[in-house]
This record gives C-alpha cells, sequence and structure tokens, in this order.
C-alpha cells in the first residue's frame, strides 16, 4: 500500500493496488510501483504505508477508520486508529433527528449489545455441547428399552446449568473491564492457566465420551 503526499505533507490519496495515475500533470503507468526505487517513488510523492496503528478487539470495541499521518524524516506514511468500546446493552436505533428507526413491518428497530451477543453465544455453544447426545433421545422415543444413560443426563444438567450461570455473570458485568473479564483466564506465576475464563468455562464430558455421537 502507497500514500501520494502533497508538498505541504498532506496525505491527499491511499493508494492500494498499483495502478497509472497523475501527477503534476505527468501520466505515470502503474509499473512504476514494482520498477522504481523508494527514493524514485519518494521524488514524485508517493510513500510507503506502515500499518501501526493499533487496532481494537472486535468482540469488545469499534476500530475508526484508519487517519494517516507522514513524516518527512522517517519518509512513510503511519496509521492511527481511535477505538470505541461497543455498547454493553440494546438500544433502540434513532436516526439523525433523534426518532426511532422502524423495519418495514413498523416495529422499532434495535442496536444490539455485546452482552445479548455473548447470551447468543453462549447457547449456541451449550446447543453444541448437549445435541452430541441427542442420539439417545432419539433411540429411547423408538425403543423404551433403552434409557438414557444417567451419566448422560447429569452431564446435560450441569451443561444447562453452566449456560445460566455463564448468562447471569454476563448479566451482572456493570462494566465493559467487568464483561472483558469474563474471557480471560486467571494465570498462575508461570502463565499457565490456573482458571478458564468463565464464558470458556464448561463442565467437561470426561464421564460422558462414549456416548458422543
Amino acid at each position: 500500500m502507497w500514500a501520494l503526499v502533497d508538498g505541504d505533507g498532506k496525505v491527499t490519496e491511499i493508494i492500494k493496488v498499483a495502478r497509472s495515475l497523475t501527477i503534476n500533470d505527468v501520466r505515470h503507468p502503474r509499473t512504476i510501483f514494482g520498477a522504481w526505487s523508494w527514493d524514485e517513488l519518494n521524488a514524485i510523492g508517493i510513500y510507503t504505508v506502515e500499518d501501526s496503528g493499533t487496532k481494537g478487539d472486535d468482540r469488545f470495541q469499534l476500530t475508526s477508520e484508519a487517519t494517516y499521518t507522514f513524516s518527512s524524516s522517517d519518509k512513510k506514511v503511519t496509521t492511527k486508529y481511535t477505538l470505541t468500546d461497543r455498547p454493553l446493552d440494546d438500544s433502540e436505533a434513532k436516526d439523525e433527528a433523534g426518532n426511532n428507526i422502524l423495519n418495514p413491518e413498523g416495529t422499532k428497530m434495535m442496536n444490539i449489545g455485546v452482552k445479548t451477543i455473548a447470551k447468543e453465544e453462549t447457547n449456541l455453544t451449550a446447543h453444541k455441547l448437549i445435541s452430541k447426545f441427542s442420539w439417545l433421545v432419539e433411540r429411547a422415543t423408538y425403543d423404551s428399552s433403552k434409557a438414557i444413560p444417567d451419566a448422560v443426563k447429569t452431564y446435560v444438567a450441569a451443561i444447562r446449568t453452566d449456560c445460566g450461570d455463564i448468562e447471569t455473570a454476563i448479566t451482572n458485568a456493570s462494566d465493559m473491564a467487568a464483561f472483558k473479564a469474563l474471557y480471560t483466564d486467571e494465570l498462575n506465576s508461570d502463565g499457565s492457566v490456573k482458571t478458564v475464563a468463565r464464558v470458556n468455562r464448561w463442565t467437561s464430558e470426561s464421564t460422558v465420551k462414549t456416548y458422543i455421537r
């Protein structure tokens, strides 16, 4: 990626793909990007772009479009991003005038917060863990003599409890720091995991592995 910089040091264009362009009334073919040296490109105002900005974690933050800064001493353009915490809770979608945005059926549109997304992901995980044993339910339906093993019943109940506990922890997160903590493992002094992050901590399936399909 390249940047076109004017005589005042202002980045006027970001060039993502090599192409022909006109600079100071001179038409240059796209081949200059591969054939010319950096000194030659710099001489007509083309500089390398170094993506040095820090981007946010999409689970928790919104990352702005990049802003570009030219350094004449380093002969390069660097990037910077603005990070904003995603909303924790759902909110009604509004237009610029502050009016509710409605869908075609006339229902209010909602901006979905990270808590709702996290709860949906938690329920999906629980469903995937439990569905490994759905064949036992089907078998018991067609053959009443084939009971669902107690170990599986206990495991499924534990997964449902885990799901409820995780959802409660998500609901109770008072701010973004508390929400992020639910995704962070507690480590020992040697860097090994002491306690798995709450959203990833589910009852072990070690006692029911033989029943997984």
